[in-house]
């Protein structure tokens, strides 16, 4: 497993530009305020090198124990919110919207997703000041996947789809 300074020292597509201004202190406790949760200090060391974006595709899976509707063996992490208000870019605080809109359970924080599948900070089991756990979402099929326990443990698992199985969604199963 690589530990998380490394990746983290890789982390961001360099070709693409961050979504978001660069990251402040008090756009982080703005943020965690409309939100109501610590935002884990992880992420945030990942989002002041970068306000969101494309992720080197070095990182871009996150290996699975379990076949989901994306693959046999991993969910795509492509891009990583930032946080901020930049118009026609996603954001963790367009998390309430989305929520809503996906009938996802009220208490995460959308880290990436298309709509149709979501990686959430998760903080139904340690509570809004909690350290959250990372949880996979599929909307359309109505299930979930636990990958991690914080955010840290995430990121050192990531790897590059290309040397797991697919890197498209699974035709095998029908899924979508």
């Amino acid at each position: 497993m690589v530990r998380f300074d490394e990746v983290k020292a890789t982390f961001w597509d360099r070709d693409f530009e961050e979504v978001q201004p660069p990251l402040t202190d008090a756009a982080v406790q703005e943020a965690e305020a409309e939100l109501g949760v610590r935002l884990p200090s992880s992420l945030l060391e990942i989002l002041r090198i970068r306000n969101g974006g494309v992720v080197a595709s070095r990182w871009n899976a996150f290996p699975t124990t379990a076949p989901t509707s994306w693959s046999e063996d991993h969910v795509s992490l492509d891009e990583v919110m930032g946080i901020g208000r930049r118009e026609n870019q996603s954001s963790l605080l367009d998390t309430p919207y989305l929520v809503g809109e996906w009938e996802l359970p009220s208490s995460l924080v959308l880290v990436s997703g298309d709509g149709h599948s979501w990686i959430a900070l998760d903080y139904r089991e340690c509570g809004r000041q909690g350290e959250p756990s990372l949880t996979w979402f599929d909307a359309d099929e109505e299930t979930e996947l636990a990958l991690a326990a914080d955010f840290t443990t995430f990121v050192e698992r990531l790897t590059c789809a290309e040397n797991l199985g697919a890197d498209s969604p699974n035709q095998s199963t029908g899924l979508l």
